[in-house]
């Protein structure tokens, strides 16, 4: 596994941008630069779940300053998360092309459960390392995260529809606070985290941390006009309430340790907060340094050392849904086999993809054996996979589909870089059909160019003829799958017998 010494996080937060680096020694990560930007990315939502114009220059901008600072660095070292507002906007794709552009490297957007994931784990690497069971609260622009943890390990996960700028626009128009809205406000979100409460009251945990923006503003609150050493209180969270009320505007609000760009949001955030500690029974909470973009540089410090959640989570998928692991080996083990003939064009990354689908082919058959690969792509487009995005997920789900079954409904383009992928994937399932050790070193796949052939003695394939069949109605698949793919026979002598080698052609 390649080790760099410097580490790159990109948070593309729905309220503000973060961009954090830090030195890698050893097991350990030491926090350098680190750039912050307001860029409001859920108040640009149109009530059609569009991102609007001006939101989108704002990312952009800011996404453009981030690439500088990042230039040079290699694709290994950044990784680049997006969260709650681009998993509701409808026009994320197109923006997110502009936005990978931008920045100069790949974005991924993650889903709630795995955004709660990340921000445990940094805010566990920002406190005391303990055993105590801990609440974490994560207050973000469009979503708000709860996780139970011990240690550095999260026991349970929510991401709740609730955010500081949403509800902001949500229920204070033109910044208006009255005790009306402001009540509504605070049902809203005690709605919301009635749903999840069993799992995170007092009683589950024994001490609480909030995380991000919010919590370290209303900590700061708090602290400066003594109503706690730093700590968020109940009694400095009402006391902050009836301020905004009396005055009726946040813009009007002039209270000590709150931040200029804190203000707009406020009391959006403060509603959600206070109907946390009302439901949850918090009494009080630390406001932690750590977040999201701490959390993603451990993470991509574990996948340096080679400690990849990815890898844990198929793991644990393999345990849930019985997966004969000798069968998923064999399969691996031969797709990567087969893959080295596209060491050209295939990336590490899509390597590692590549093996994972092959551990994971079978999960569906737990639901039934007929058209098991489509109940196994399901799961994986749609169950929490710790460590992957959504986009990953999506690719893992497509291979699984396209591991056997028809080729016809995929729609796999001309210059789809995943087919190659599929290729190795389905062969290996179908020359391990027998679920048995065989010693198939005698095959191999070479390729020149875009042509690419399946290369097996004559005598193997006389010895096989369940298998030479079984390719034979591959190659019909490819055939039939668009002009682009040409196949050729298995190459006969005139008198019946078989020449010294055949092949099976695959060509781009």
């Amino acid at each position: 596994m390649q080790e760099y010494p410097t580490l790159a996080a990109v948070d593309l937060g729905s309220n503000s941008f973060h961009l954090q680096v830090g030195r890698v020694e050893g097991e350990q990560l030491f926090y350098l630069d680190a750039i912050k930007d307001p860029v409001r990315l859920a108040g640009g939502l149109t009530a059609a779940k569009q991102l609007d114009a001006a939101s989108q220059r704002r990312a952009l901008d800011c996404l453009s300053r981030f690439g500088e600072r990042l230039k040079g660095m290699p694709p290994g070292a950044v990784r680049a998360v997006g969260t709650s507002a681009l998993r509701v906007a409808k026009n994320a794709a197109a923006f997110m092309d502009r936005a990978r552009a931008a920045l100069g490297f790949e974005i991924e957007v993650v889903s709630g459960r795995e955004e709660a994931r990340l921000i445990y784990l940094g805010v566990a690497h920002s406190l005391p390392l303990n055993q105590e069971r801990r609440l974490v609260v994560d207050i973000g622009g469009g979503s708000t995260e709860c996780i139970v943890g011990q240690g550095y390990e999260p026991r349970e996960r929510e991401s709740l529809r609730m955010g500081c700028v949403v509800f902001t626009n949500r229920f204070f128009p033109a910044g208006r606070i009255d005790k009306a809205n402001m009540r509504a406000a605070e049902t809203a979100a005690r709605i919301e985290v009635q749903a999840v409460a069993h799992a995170f009251r007092v009683g589950q945990w024994t001490e609480a941390a909030g995380s991000s923006g919010t919590a370290r503003a209303l900590g700061a609150i708090c602290a400066q006009n003594g109503h706690s050493q730093g700590q968020i209180t109940l009694d400095g969270l009402r006391w902050l309430r009836e301020r905004l009320i009396r005055a009726g505007e946040a813009e009007r609000l002039e209270v000590a340790g709150l931040k200029p760009d804190r203000r707009p949001v406020i009391v959006g955030g403060l509603a959600i907060m206070h109907a946390l500690f009302q439901e949850l029974g918090i009494t009080e909470m630390t406001a932690a340094q750590g977040a999201m973009r701490e959390g993603i540089l451990w993470d991509l410090l574990g996948r340096v050392h080679d400690h990849d959640m990815r890898d844990v989570s198929v793991a644990q998928f393999m345990r849930r849904y019985h997966v004969d692991g000798r069968q998923a080996r064999r399969v691996e083990r031969l797709a990567l086999g087969l893959a080295r003939a596209f060491a050209d064009r295939v990336p590490a990354d899509a390597m590692r993809l590549l093996g994972w689908a092959a551990r994971l082919h079978e999960i569906g058959i737990g639901i039934a054996h007929s058209g098991f690969h489509k109940h196994g792509a399901y799961i994986l487009e749609n169950a929490d996979m710790p460590g992957f995005s959504r986009r990953d997920q999506a690719r893992l789900a497509n291979l699984v589909r396209a591991s056997r079954g028809g080729l016809g409904k995929l729609a796999i383009a001309p210059d789809d870089p995943g087919w190659p992928l599929i290729l190795c994937l389905r062969l290996a399932v179908l020359l391990h059909i027998s679920r048995t050790d065989q010693d198939l070193r005698a095959l191999s796949l070479s390729c020149d160019g875009g042509d690419c052939a399946l290369n097996a003695p004559a005598d193997w394939l006389d010895a096989n003829p369940l298998t030479q069949a079984a390719l034979d109605a591959e190659l019909r698949e490819w055939l039939g799958l668009s002009p682009w793919v040409r196949l050729a026979a298995i190459r006969r002598d005139g008198a019946g017998g078989t020449t010294a080698g055949s092949s099976y052609r695959f060509a781009h």
